[in-house]
């Protein structure tokens, strides 16, 4: 596995970690527990931490090399590292005198090292983005939020070049093709997990409890990156809306937003997070809302069987695992209606999808879940089997396929 810009051990909430962590984490221990022997090489930031991590259990290993600065980095500015990660791979396999039968690449600064070390050993790539450049520009409001040119090319040449390639959707594949060219025939479709040995449902009250949340109040929760993707002004906007309309509300109701790393300090990270917290304060809403910073994994589904709603109001995720997590707890979500979250969620079946970047309707669905406790339970029993069907164990099944058949 590669994984370079991102660890899948790091804290998750911060700027560089999400579902493409927890992807790699999980469906590498996974296929340890079947007895494949997995490395994941990923870029070293911290140097105090060992080179070699066994935490993701038996024969699995995290492997932390060298390339560029030993700290969290710019991962536009990582690619010009790529060179001396690709050596330092090398240098590591042929001290440990190893042979893959594969490598499997995330996002597209691994997918170049997949293919520059297919070129040396001859071994077969598989590739999964986790996000498409194309699509992020799509939905991009400021210059700042784009993608580069350098992103898009080696995107191009990935698609172009790789053995298979993973799209976590149909909508994705379809999305390779049309936007890259690339051959459908050499694409797989295979979903995200979800651990549901972690996320399962636990007690309201008990929930409640953990968190110190009164028994009587409700709570709307976000989970994800505090970035202008996530759309979280627009969660703020409808909450502004719904005590507006419904002033009561106000004093048993809380927005919790569970996301951004202290260990980000970049200029862009803090703005980010300042320009929300202003927001919410100019609409009057600053008692309503609870920034909570990240939060352990583990902790998770306690927030998660803790809240009446799970909000996502995107303008773009490729699949949406937060989603997920939120109804394995058997809690129903309210998604925006873009991209894998029209897969992930199932409109009026396991929570709703709403407009993106629409205050006014997302606004009124939290306000329908909110009000009726039968719809709000029947959602949640809905989600929490839809859940099911999305366990690492399936889908390693269909990951283990797709090698065989490279294999064949």
């Amino acid at each position: 596995m590669i994984s370079t810009h991102t660890c899948p051990l790091a804290t998750l909430g911060g700027k560089e970690t999400g579902g493409m962590n927890v992807y790699v984490r999980d469906l590498s221990r996974e296929l340890g527990r079947r007895g494949v022997i997995v490395d994941v090489f990923t870029r070293q930031q911290n140097p105090d931490l060992p080179q070699i991590s066994r935490r993701l259990g038996d024969n699995c290993r995290v492997v932390h090399l060298p390339a560029g600065p030993l700290k969290p980095y710019d991962k536009h500015r990582v690619f010009q590292h790529l060179p001396q990660f690709t050596a330092e791979i090398r240098a590591f396999v042929e001290k440990e005198a190893l042979t893959y039968h594969l490598l499997h690449g995330h996002y597209w600064l691994s997918g170049r090292t997949a293919l520059d070390l297919r070129e040396q050993w001859g071994t077969p790539v598989i590739q999964m983005f986790h996000t498409l450049g194309h699509m992020k520009n799509s939905v991009a409001q400021r210059e700042a939020d784009r993608e580069t040119d350098l992103r898009i090319q080696i995107e191009t040449e990935i698609m172009a070049q790789a053995d298979r390639l993973v799209a976590a959707t149909p909508l994705e594949r379809a999305q390779m093709a049309w936007l890259y060219g690339a051959d459908p025939a050499r694409i797989r479709v295979v979903p995200a997990g979800v651990d549901l040995d972690l996320f399962r449902p636990m007690p309201v009250a008990e929930s409640r409890t953990r968190l110190g949340l009164p028994q009587e109040h409700q709570m709307v929760l976000f989970v994800g990156r505090i970035e202008p993707l996530k759309g979280i002004d627009t969660l703020l906007r409808a909450m502004a809306l719904l005590v507006r309309d419904v002033p009561e509300m106000q004093k048993q109701l809380c927005v919790a937003v569970i996301g951004g790393n202290p260990a980000d300090h970049t200029t862009d990270v803090n703005r980010e997070m300042e320009g929300v917290k202003q927001l919410r304060t100019d609409l009057g809403i600053g008692d309503l809302v609870l920034f909570l910073g990240a939060q352990d994994q583990d902790t998770l589904n306690i927030y998660y069987s803790a809240a009446e709603v799970v909000v996502m109001p995107s303008h773009y995720e490729s699949f949406g695992m937060v989603a997920l997590e939120a109804m394995a707890c058997g809690t129903p979500v309210i998604a925006s209606k873009v991209g894998g979250l029209t897969f992930t969620v199932q409109n009026g079946v396991t929570g709703f999808h709403v407009p993106e970047r629409d205050p006014q309707a997302l606004a009124a669905k939290i306000s329908l879940i909110l009000r009726h406790a039968a719809l709000r339970e029947r959602l949640g029993r809905q989600a929490e089997r839809w859940a099911q069907r999305y366990s690492w164990s399936a889908v390693a099944d269909q990951i283990m396929n797709l090698y065989g058949e490279v294999l064949s």
